[in-house]
């Protein structure tokens, strides 16, 4: 069938359609029992031996097979699902390797503030950040002086 010939198929069944209401029950009945009929006297298709002779003529690896497989559903939601994966298991190790650092950070001051010959509760006083600014200042002055 040629395109003309499928148009002029639609156009003849939108236009029956249309007046398909306006039909006599009668004319109905008959059109159904004529239905009937001609879907009794349809041949009966074999698809099996029409499958197997495809099988037979099929190649090994037939890239339409292969287009047909990446366009089903599950191919789309996969690669849907499949960025958002990869994004929440980046996100999850960056922050994992940020924890790791801020360990060692928090790591390496504890060591340095443990094995200082200052006590603790240095750090705590008011007055020892007034002591090493004077510190700083005396550490300065010989040099300026040289």
């Amino acid at each position: 069938m040629n395109i003309d010939d499928i148009n002029l198929a639609y156009k003849i069944r939108h236009a029956l359609n249309d007046t398909l209401d306006e039909l006599p029950a009668s004319t109905t009945d008959r059109l159904a029992a004529a239905r009937a009929r001609a879907l009794a006297r349809k041949k009966a298709d074999a698809p099996s031996q029409q499958r197997q002779q495809q099988a037979q003529r099929r190649p090994l690896f037939d890239v339409s097979r292969l287009a047909t497989m990446f366009t089903t559903p599950w191919v789309a939601r996969v690669a849907t699902v499949a960025p958002l994966v990869a994004m929440v298991a980046g996100l999850v190790g960056v922050y994992q390797y940020q924890q790791e650092q801020r360990g060692a950070e928090l790591a390496e001051l504890d060591a340095a503030v443990l094995s200082d010959e200052l006590p603790l509760t240095a750090y705590t006083d008011h007055g020892f950040n007034a002591y090493l600014v004077q510190q700083q200042q005396n550490l300065q002055q010989p040099q300026r002086a040289q």
